[in-house]
């Protein structure tokens, strides 16, 4: 595989016009067996949620979860399953990308934030059983209360430090023809930047929050910051996924490069909202939580309609499709339709219910299924077969239509008031639509593990298949 290079910029020039866009992944070859180890940690993080998962929907199945050993144990799967779906998969991921884009620079220091963020992760996933705390159900990162899950978590996030870090002084900087592959890498250098913001505002928070605080507070406040600025990473991440997955599904792109830079320069500086709030207000003030919600909801989806826009005429206006990127264009439609669910489920948010899990989930599904379709469309790049097949052309839909359920379940029930973040008596399901809201979200679960399982099964396939 050869490595793909943007021509060198004449001294004394600007950069040259746009090139027709070909949103193609840049990649360095020298990379690989580093991006395979981290794509190896976000499958893994994958399956120790799904497991997770399993518990969660039988918690909150209506007589099912008379069986289980009570809401305690319902909370403590829910903060693995979140933190390993979401924190470890997305930023594995991330790593995955952010490899593959850098220099042979620091290589060493990619080898070890790898070997740390699969320690703290091991650490985070055995603490219920080796070492169990109270959960902790803060917005964003939940946590267990044991000395285990705390110091795998603090592991964590010194190993995503140093990625962070590493990514930033080995990928090159756009340079030369501002074409597709420039602006994709730009993208996901944002996405890095902005991911530095955030491990910055979680360590001001550190320093500030006051300890007097009781748990839930604490934790509350420590994260939010931080977590916002998170949004802005994942974000990014998935306009890139979308941008490169439409690509490689055979349609055309009807963005320029410039105008595609331009969206990704408008979603990273909004995350330089989170020190203003530091600066601006203390950090346990309504001001300060405040403002981080406003610049997520401004700042962090004005690039995203445009891109999605883009992305969908691609797909329309496409002659044929390949039987190599039917995968593809499975993955980014159940992606878009979910993300875009989500966002229209959380302007019809009000008071604390489940219809905010529905909203959450809807759009943190949407990053995930065009994750997973980037990882389709990396495995040959990575020296592993190509997915192909019913089954990796089914297994997006699966997952999509199960999340999917999941959330109409959710929002059904959301309507007559059912709360958040409990599971049996505790949900005090009164009405035969409750009760079918709750089984229906139950049942979508279900079919969403089925379909989280299908795709460790054909990445399996994939690398069996070198």
């Amino acid at each position: 595989m050869n490595a793909t290079a943007s021509p060198s910029l004449a001294p004394g020039r600007t950069l040259l016009p746009s090139r027709p866009a070909e949103y193609r992944l840049h990649f360095e070859a020298t990379q690989q067996a580093l991006a395979r180890g981290w794509l190896w940690l976000g499958m893994l993080a994958l399956l120790g949620s799904g497991l997770f998962s399993v518990l969660l929907v039988l918690a909150r199945t209506p007589g099912v979860n008379a069986w289980l050993p009570g809401v305690d144990f319902f909370r403590t799967a829910l903060v693995v399953h979140v933190d390993l779906s979401v924190l470890v998969w997305f930023l594995a991921i991330a790593g995955v990308l952010w490899s593959l884009n850098a220099g042979p620079r620091r290589e060493g220091w990619g080898w070890i934030a790898l070997s740390g963020a699969g320690i703290g992760t091991a650490m985070m996933a055995l603490a219920p059983f080796l070492d169990p705390g109270a959960p902790v159900m803060a917005n964003y990162i939940p946590v267990i209360e044991s000395r285990l899950f705390l110091g795998g978590l603090a592991v964590f996030g010194l190993a995503s430090i140093l990625l962070v870090i590493r990514s930033l002084t080995a990928i090159p900087p756009p340079g030369g023809v501002l074409d597709g592959p420039a602006a994709l890498r730009f993208g996901l250098y944002a996405a890095a930047v902005s991911t530095l913001v955030a491990l910055t505002a979680f360590g001001w928070s550190l320093a500030v929050v006051p300890a007097s605080l009781d748990g839930k507070a604490y934790w509350e406040v420590l994260f939010w910051g931080g977590g916002h600025a998170l949004q802005f990473t994942w974000t990014l991440l998935m306009l890139v996924a979308w941008l490169s997955l439409a690509q490689a599904c055979g349609g055309r792109v009807p963005l320029s490069p410039r105008v595609t830079l331009l969206l990704f320069a408008i979603a990273l500086a909004a995350v330089f909202v989170t020190p203003v709030a530091y600066l601006a207000h203390d950090v346990v003030t309504v001001e300060h939580r405040a403002l981080h919600t406003w610049g997520m909801r401004i700042g962090g989806g004005l690039a995203i309609f445009p891109v999605v826009l883009a992305a969908a005429i691609a797909l329309a206006t496409q002659r044929q499709v390949t039987d190599a990127a039917r995968p593809l264009r499975a993955a980014l439609l159940s992606s878009m339709l979910l993300f875009a669910a989500g966002g229209v489920i959380g302007m019809t948010i009000t008071g604390s219910n489940v219809k905010i899990p529905a909203h959450y989930h809807g759009c943190i599904v949407g990053v995930t299924l065009a994750l997973m379709g980037l990882v389709y469309h990396l495995l040959p790049r990575l020296g592993w077969g190509r997915p192909q097949g019913r089954l990796a052309v089914s297994q997006p839909y699966v997952y999509g239509l199960g999340q999917l359920m999941h959330i109409v379940g959710l929002v059904w029930s959301g309507g007559y008031g059912v709360q958040r973040k409990v599971a049996g008596a505790e949900q005090v399901l009164r009405s035969p639509g409750e009760v079918f809201g709750m089984g229906l979200m139950g049942v979508g679960g279900a079919v969403a593990i089925l379909g989280g399982l299908l795709f460790l099964i054909v990445v399996w396939r994939a690398g069996r298949a070198r």
